[in-house]
């Protein structure tokens, strides 16, 4: 919605994504989102904020100008002040609570050269190495976060099987339309995919086929 902001049920596998991402990315590599486990119930709760408006809510932007000043290294400061009464808003948001969820997913290998140009033995068990370390140890480039960078995500393997979802998520649910990622070589073009969550379990890859199917293409 544009006025208010209303969370999708479940998370998005942009957004699993997201938080694969943060642990481990290389431009060698391409992230999958295989399944979605939701390990919790679905609980939604409202909060109020205080946004800062943008260009076009009778608010203010900072300046390219500004930022092109920045990047060839003047000290031009880059800041909106939320506490300026003409600047600031305060918005409704209908968001997820307590959630706990369990990622599938595999990565595609785009290069396999190094940055020196050598290619590995075996360059995608090399990727995987390294990921479930950095899993294991709690390491990431950035904290992951669902949906806002306010709501941080905590993160961990998983050694077995994922637990069993709970009982209220038993049973197919239509989730609708969600989205399901940005194609960045399109001009940010967001796609979208028709959600099935069949006991807590959303197969990413078999709803997108689902979808094509439905929509012919």
């Amino acid at each position: 919605m544009k006025a208010e902001r209303v969370s999708y049920d479940v998370m998005t596998p942009s957004g699993a994504r997201g938080v694969l991402e943060a642990i481990y990315w290389k431009p060698q590599i391409r992230w999958v989102i295989d399944r979605i486990h939701v390990l919790s119930p679905i609980r939604f709760t409202n909060i109020r904020r205080n946004e800062v408006a943008v260009a076009g809510d009778s608010g203010h932007k900072v300046p390219a100008g500004k930022i092109s000043a920045a990047m060839q290294g003047s000290p031009a400061p880059l800041c909106v002040y939320a506490d300026e009464t003409q600047n600031r808003q305060q918005r409704a948001s209908l968001i997820l609570q307590n959630v706990r969820y369990g990622i599938e997913a595999h990565f595609e290998l785009l290069d396999a050269r190094e940055r020196d140009g050598t290619i590995p033995t075996d360059p995608a068990a090399k990727h995987l190495d390294q990921f479930n370390r950095r899993l294991r140890k709690g390491a990431c480039y950035h904290r992951p976060y669902l949906g806002c960078r306010e709501f941080a995500a905590h993160f961990g393997p998983v050694e077995s099987d994922f637990p069993p979802s709970p009982e209220s998520l038993r049973g197919e649910r239509d989730l609708g339309f969600m989205l399901h990622d940005i194609d960045f070589a399109d001009g940010m073009t967001p796609r979208f995919f028709r959600a099935r969550m069949v006991d807590g379990v959303i197969d990413v890859q078999a709803c997108l086929e689902a979808t094509m199917e439905m929509l012919g293409s």
